[in-house]
């Protein structure tokens, strides 16, 4: 499949914290996950899903401080181009936190903050991924709570060819606008309320029932942030924070 089939798809999550050890205690006791070391990194463990790879488990850098990252999960998008689209980011209002950098025959890499803040990383695979449709295990959302979301949403129209799916009205939080690409809805994104930590993105991951995927979060040490909540189209969330802080959310259809 050529690279730019796969461009503006999500394709890989990574999790950098002071106790990688702890985190992957935590994940494997929510998620069906499995765990491998990495070839290129032997202080980078690999998280599996069934037997493909979907992220990472990382201990905090010097890098990761002098890049301003924070301990929370981070998105990484498929692009055809990481060095081209650096650039392109940067002549939009975006910043340049890490990288590029290359890992050979693995792809290249950079995180960027988008004009109001929110990190993400830009993926460049040697191999592209082909696309498929969410399996329990994996990343099946992605929210991005800003302080502009029209702003925000042209921003990544314009880096990876976004498309506006349609809007929901929230009442009194607002607008939240959903996004995707050739059909595909790949997430939302909304004007951040006084009570929210901003900006940020947060990463769904796909499980069988939500309120039983959440009993286990509380089990293992985490806590359910706002929980078991129906939402239009007939799925249901809950949103989470595991035990060193990092926010994730469930859901099922």
């Amino acid at each position: 499949m050529p690279k730019q089939a796969s461009h503006g798809r999500f394709a890989w999550h990574e999790l950098a914290v002071t106790e990688p050890s702890a985190a992957e205690s935590f994940y494997l006791q929510v998620t069906p996950w499995k765990t491998q070391p990495w070839d290129h990194a032997p202080d980078y463990t690999l998280l599996m899903n069934e037997s493909t790879p979907l992220g990472g488990i990382a201990c905090v850098s010097d890098d990761h401080v002098a890049g301003r990252l924070p301990q929370e999960w981070l998105p990484y998008v498929c692009v055809y181009d990481v060095d081209g689209c650096s650039r392109q980011a940067v002549s939009l209002g975006g910043q340049i936190r890490r990288g590029p950098k290359e890992v050979p025959n693995i792809g290249a890499w950079a995180v960027i903050a988008d004009p109001q803040g929110a990190l993400f990383g830009i993926y460049e695979p040697a191999y592209a991924p082909a696309p498929c449709a969410p399996k329990p295990g994996q990343f099946s959302w992605h929210e991005l709570a800003t302080s502009d979301y029209k702003a925000a949403a042209e921003f990544y129209r314009a880096l990876f060819r976004w498309e506006h799916v349609s809007d929901y009205d929230m009442g009194e939080p607002g607008v939240y606008r959903m996004f995707g690409h050739r059909g595909e809805t790949y997430g939302g994104m909304f004007n951040c309320t006084d009570t929210m930590p901003a900006p940020k993105w947060l990463p769904y991951m796909r499980v069988s029932d939500v309120k039983s995927a959440a009993g286990q979060v509380q089990q293992a040490g985490g806590t359910v942030t706002c929980g078991l909540m129906d939402v239009p189209g007939g799925d249901r969330i809950a949103h989470c924070l595991d035990p060193q802080g990092a926010a994730f959310a469930l859901h099922a259809r």
